[in-house]
């Protein structure tokens, strides 16, 4: 199980993983506004989908109404987030 810092832009143009920022954030881009949980799910199920394991191993620890959020992976270790983040991104 990992924890790792993910910044969000929500009501963006497409789902998508962008890359990990300076700061060791990983950016992730949401069509889905951010209103009652939606942007939220959306990035759930972006994760989840990037990492390849099931959506209930993704959890918003902490940040639920803020961009700057602490989500938990159950199932992956950090370098394997890390890795597979950057091949979500390239294709």
């Amino acid at each position: 199980m990992a924890r790792i810092t993910v910044r969000v832009q929500p009501r963006a143009s497409s789902n998508e993983v962008v890359g990990y920022k300076a700061d060791g954030a990983l950016r992730v881009r949401v069509t889905a506004p951010p209103a009652e949980g939606a942007a939220n799910e959306a990035v759930i199920r972006l994760l989840a989908d990037a990492l390849g394991v099931p959506k209930s191993a993704v959890t918003v620890v902490r940040g639920g109404t803020a961009r700057l959020k602490l989500v938990e992976i159950a199932g992956v270790d950090e370098v394997g987030i890390r890795t597979r983040a950057l091949q979500a991104r390239r294709r």
